[in-house]
């Protein structure tokens, strides 16, 4: 009998304890896995965006960026979404069409039915860059000698399946010629690769080619419209005469594992994007030539579903 009390009661303790995990949530600091490389776009926002989340107004507790780059992304995010915990202390930085791609065209441990956005904080188009010295000095001087070369006009990109591979996979269908791709583990040794003349040419992030214009001629971006903020004097690649579209578009923001609390991910969908919104942040992303797209978790659950779909349609033709 002693011992059908205890039980009982111990049973009632994590009765009245359950409802209740977000009340001091978070009470240590939080992690943010980046699955790309330190210094690339994602990991140069991930530390902005965060920075304030020591803030009592925010989480109270800082946020620990950790980098697990490798496979155009699929290295970290197969780890966070087989190991990550669940418990509010993991998150991680996703990109859009990234993850997204990789799980179509992929065998991958995550999709998006196993993983819960909390809230989204840019939109960063991607570009195509060359050199500083480089004979090219737009997409048609570019397109005129790959046609003359096919296969000999080097590009590198972020990985397979992520924002700069739909993007060169666009280009190539567009101008109809025959390009070769070169993979990195990431934007920042990509761009790395334009810059020495590795490569002849990449595609990279808007944020991460606006860092480096001094190094760079910045030809086309792949985007319905020019950026007028950081890039008004570049065209779109329409513009320039090729179809491609804002389908690369890279969508950023932190996620959690399904199987975390409801609560604590209804505090974090609280706090994140007002966080997201700080003035401080605000000028720092500026500064670094970085487009703020600040969604709450709603709408970037109806992004994510809408890319999907999209994006299922969209690489059948690529």
């Amino acid at each position: 009998m002693k011992r059908l009390i205890l039980g009982m009661a111990a049973l009632t303790t994590v009765a009245l304890a359950g409802p209740t995990v977000a009340a001091d949530y978070p009470d240590r600091p939080v992690s943010v896995m980046v699955a790309y490389s330190p210094g690339g776009a994602t990991d140069f926002q991930a530390r902005i965006v965060t920075m304030m989340a020591g803030d009592e107004k925010y989480l109270g507790q800082p946020i620990v960026i950790v980098n697990k780059p490798g496979a155009g992304g699929k290295v970290g995010w197969s780890a966070f979404a087989t190991s990550g915990g669940t418990d509010g202390y993991e998150l991680a930085a996703y990109n859009i069409p990234h993850f997204i791609a990789q799980s179509i065209k992929f065998k991958t441990k995550y999709t998006i039915d196993n993983l819960e956005p909390i809230a989204n904080w840019g939109a960063d188009p991607a570009v195509l860059v060359v050199g500083k010295d480089s004979p090219f000095n737009t997409v048609g001087d570019l397109v005129t000698y790959a046609k003359e070369n096919p296969g000999k006009v080097t590009v590198s990109g972020a990985g397979l399946f992520v924002g700069h591979h739909i993007a060169y996979l666009q280009m190539e269908k567009a101008t109809g010629v025959k390009l070769a791709y070169v993979p990195h583990k990431g934007g920042a040794p990509a761009l790395k690769s334009v810059i020495g003349g590795q490569v002849m040419a990449g595609v990279n992030n808007l944020s991460d080619a606006f860092r480096s214009q001094d190094s760079l001629k910045i030809l086309a971006i792949a985007d319905n419209e020019r950026n007028t903020e950081f890039l008004p004097d570049v065209p779109t690649f329409k513009e320039a005469g090729f179809d491609v579209d804002d389908s690369s578009v890279n969508f950023r923001g932190l996620m959690v594992r399904k199987g975390t609390p409801p609560d604590v991910i209804e505090k974090l969908a609280k706090a994140v994007p007002e966080m997201f919104k700080d003035p401080k942040v605000a000028k720092q992303m500026k500064a670094g030539g970085s487009p703020l797209k600040i969604m709450n978790r709603e709408e970037v659950q109806a992004m994510w579903q809408r890319r999907e779909d999209y994006l299922k349609e969209l690489l059948k033709d690529l």
